[in-house]
């Protein structure tokens, strides 16, 4: 349903609909119309309503990045990097001989490392969804990773790919069926 803010697409709709019965009128008349449809005095009122932000619009949530808990860091780079094909976008240690903590990512995944004690828990568990799934299933496939095989699932309304990392913590990558 449309509501104030198609108020330029609604008037175009007018004028397009009057032109086919040979009822000429301008733009800015069928604009004034549209705001007289909203209760409004004029289109100068309307249009400064439609710029104003909604309630809707004042919260906006952005991805999600889960922190994962890890204990190696060559485990981690030869599971994530290698296995799974993360590239990494930055790390940080507050000094020499400090945990790390590191942002990794692929496509519009992006994942925290952390080796610090208080950020995860291992043993986590997350569901990434995706597109492309049986590719990913065979890419990981031809890497012949020597600590995990995983299946190709097909759980009905999904298909489901599961791996688990060397610190027991678990993803499940789906694609939804169309």
């Amino acid at each position: 349903m449309r509501d104030h803010r198609d108020a330029k697409a609604m008037a175009k709709t007018l004028r397009e609909a009057l032109a086919d019965k040979d009822l000429p009128l301008s733009h800015s008349e069928a604009l004034e119309i549209v705001a007289r449809q909203f209760g409004l005095a004029n289109w100068n009122i309307l249009s400064a309503k439609i710029e104003e932000p909604t309630r809707e619009s004042e919260i906006v949530f952005e991805q999600a990045i889960p922190i994962v808990r890890i204990f190696d860091v060559a485990k981690a780079h030869e599971f994530y990097l290698e296995f799974l094909g993360f590239t990494v976008d930055w790390e940080h240690r507050y000094g020499d001989n400090f945990p790390l903590y590191t942002q990794i990512s692929r496509g519009g995944l992006r994942l925290h490392l952390s080796e610090h004690a208080g950020d995860a828990t291992p043993g986590g568990n997350m569901v990434v969804y995706m597109k492309g799934i049986r590719a990913f299933h065979k890419e990981l496939s031809a890497k012949n990773y020597r600590y995990m095989k995983p299946g190709l699932e097909d759980e009905g309304g999904r298909l489901e790919v599961e791996v688990t990392d060397p610190f027991n913590n678990h993803i499940r990558f789906m694609e939804l069926k169309g």
